[in-house]
């Protein structure tokens, strides 16, 4: 967005959008791009509440030459808002200056999304020439069927409008300008992760893919002020012209450093250290250890347990009182029990009891004579066999 770069890119505007270099229809891909994998799993990453806490701030930078001559300035602003009933992000860039004595500049205004989504995009790019004056408006609205795309290109006496629509599945991961200003503050905030591709627009409003790789670090002087900033660069890589790659520089907190336009010969930069962003120190959440419990030797424990133990001793006193048949049974069981020495205590305890229930069939008297008896068998009487025969 730097005023040699709209310079550059509105002469194109003399060319018809639909023909490409040489007069000839530009080759329009079948399969429009998609975003990488890695890309959307980044959008989809994004927690608004904590990414976003410290990027809220404006930057100011200068705009000049390979000389060293200031051209202009370059200023971002980033603010939450509320549009259309919905939290967003209003983002503000702007753009100005002269060359060789020819106004020019770029102005964006755009809602965006806690996902970076575009909701709506004004882009204005113009060059006040003499002669022919040009001036291009872009406008990008969401809406349910999609995105709509409406341009505006005035050149001279010359004006030309055209609009488009795209679907919302073809627009997924789509960045535009102004979302990806603050998309380069949450790369510096997060890192770059490697084959991270986006959508965005050519000059002609193509839909194209948007690669971001990081760059090494390194140092800018600033007022006299040596300071470590980390890179960015991002590349669009349109299918009618030569790719279009921007170098941006961030300070650790994400102002803006520096921002260049490959091959151009106009750079913006910072000229004065702005003041850093201060965190919140969150303190370390306390750790507190497991201590074994030993109720024996806690005092209200103990007593607490000993006050129990004679309440349910006292109820259960109080309940044989009730019920002196208890004891007679009880008394009984044991007996029978001594007696017999069964090897299963347990299932002869069912035995025995099941007689006293009420859901237990009764025992029919002409059960078989040879069923399990506790009396032995005879040796003596050779027919007591026969006698032990069921009988009918």
């Amino acid at each position: 967005m730097s005023a040699v770069t709209t310079a550059t890119s509105m002469s194109s505007s003399e060319v018809p959008s639909n023909v490409g270099p040489g007069g000839n229809q530009p080759e329009i891909p079948e399969e429009l791009p998609v975003a990488s994998e890695e890309g959307v799993r980044f959008l989809e990453s994004i927690i608004p509440e904590e990414d976003y806490k410290y990027l809220m701030f404006d930057d100011n930078l200068a705009t000049t030459s390979d000389t060293g001559k200031e051209l202009g300035e370059f200023t971002v602003s980033v603010e939450p808002t509320r549009y259309k009933s919905q939290d967003c992000f209003l983002i503000h860039a702007n753009s100005h200056g002269a060359i060789d004595g020819v106004p020019c500049g770029t102005s964006i205004t755009a809602y965006v999304g806690q996902n970076l989504e575009t909701i709506e995009q004004q882009h204005h790019e113009y060059v006040k020439l003499e002669n022919c004056p040009l001036d291009r408006k872009t406008f990008i609205v969401q809406q349910d069927e999609g995105y709509v795309v409406n341009r505006v290109i005035t050149q001279g006496e010359d004006v030309q409008r055209s609009s488009k629509t795209l679907e919302l599945e073809q627009m997924k991961g789509f960045i535009s300008e102004g979302s990806n200003l603050l998309l380069h503050r949450l790369l510096i905030e997060k890192g770059v992760s490697e084959n991270l591709q986006l959508l965005s627009f050519d000059s002609e409003t193509n839909l194209c893919a948007a690669s971001y790789k990081p760059l090494e670090d390194r140092t800018q002087t600033v007022d006299g002020t040596e300071i470590r900033v980390y890179g960015v660069e991002r590349t669009i890589n349109s299918f009618v012209d030569l790719p279009t790659t921007w170098q941006s520089y961030f300070v650790q907190d994400g102002h803006l450093s520096s921002r260049v336009q490959v091959g151009s010969p106009v750079t913006m930069k910072l000229v004065k250290v702005p003041q850093l962003i201060e965190r919140d120190e969150e303190p370390p959440k306390p750790v507190f250890e497991k201590k074994p419990l030993n109720w024996e030797e806690d005092m209200q424990l103990y007593s607490r347990f000993l006050d129990r133990k004679e309440e349910l001793k006292a109820d259960h006193s109080t309940y044989i009182r009730s019920h002196p048949e208890l004891k007679s049974i009880l008394a009984d069981f044991l007996q029978f029990l001594l007696l017999r020495k069964p090897d299963d205590v347990v299932q002869f305890c069912a035995e025995y009891f099941s007689a006293f229930s009420h859901t237990m069939p009764t025992s029919t008297p002409y059960l078989a004579s040879n069923a399990p008896t506790p009396f032995p068998a005879s040796r003596t009487n050779t027919k007591i066999d026969q006698l032990r025969a069921p009988t009918r």
